[in-house]
């Protein structure tokens, strides 16, 4: 073999080692992709807007007034809906809705009830907008004793949840059950077990994000994934949770 025969034979195999070297950084980078994939909830990468929502705001603390009664509102607007068709209309929502100010939209009357339902730019349903000035007082009057965040955020469970796949986010637990009651023994409308749920998610008092995923534990709600210590539970693994997921099973 000669100089130029010698010096084409290496680039060749130079050439070869490059290709595979890149096929196995492409495989590595789609496994690593399809691995994250797996820990985002399945409503999160259906859209890029959900998965914004997912990854820039969704299960951060939301302690304002203001903050609280908006979530509160669009979970309720999204009731037999979906929360990408409310997504797209937020805006829409906080501009009808005097940016979801409290004082604001306890002031409304039927005239303003007329006029969002003419509002295209929204959902257009009664009952929801009906319920959505109702709360607004009710939650007025919670200023008397302590205010919307507090009274809310008097319903964070004792143990967080541990959701390895998204059906393992239960619907409704205890808490949420016992948060929707007593809103309503409040005067608040359209709250129910699910709805406080949802809200309990969206603004960081469960964690809801998937075990192993990037974004679990970002809120810094729960510092320790138990209240006391993992030592305290021997022999209890996370997900063991009793029918209703609201406590730990007693070993």
């Amino acid at each position: 073999m000669n100089e130029q025969e010698r010096r084409t034979a290496e680039e060749g195999r130079g050439s070869e080692k490059n290709s595979a070297g890149r096929a196995a950084g492409e495989e590595a980078s789609s496994s690593a992709t399809d691995e994250a994939l797996t820990k985002i909830p399945r409503w999160a990468a259906a859209d890029p807007l959900l998965a914004a929502y997912h990854a820039e705001e969704w299960g951060m603390p939301v302690r304002t007034e203001a903050g609280i009664y908006e979530r509160l509102c669009l979970e309720a607007f999204q009731a037999g809906l979906s929360w990408l068709t409310v997504l797209r209309k937020r805006e829409a929502f906080r501009e009808a809705f005097a940016k979801f100010d409290p004082e604001a939209v306890a002031e409304f009357g039927e005239k303003d009830v007329e006029r969002l339902l003419a509002n295209s730019a929204i959902i257009r349903n009664r009952v929801k907008i009906e319920a959505t000035i109702h709360n607004a007082r009710a939650t007025l009057a919670l200023r008397e004793s302590g205010g919307l965040p507090s009274f809310v955020w008097s319903f964070q469970p004792e143990v967080n949840i541990f959701p390895e796949r998204s059906e393992d986010i239960p619907q409704h637990t205890p808490e949420s059950s016992a948060m929707a009651a007593a809103l309503r023994g409040r005067g608040f409308r359209f709250v129910g077990p699910t709805t406080c749920f949802a809200l309990m998610l969206a603004i960081g008092m469960v964690d809801g994000h998937l075990v192993g995923s990037r974004e679990r534990g970002r809120s810094g709600v729960w510092e320790g994934e138990w209240p006391d210590g993992p030592e305290t539970y021997p022999g209890v693994e996370p997900l063991e949770y009793h029918e209703a997921w609201g406590r730990l099973k007693a070993v």
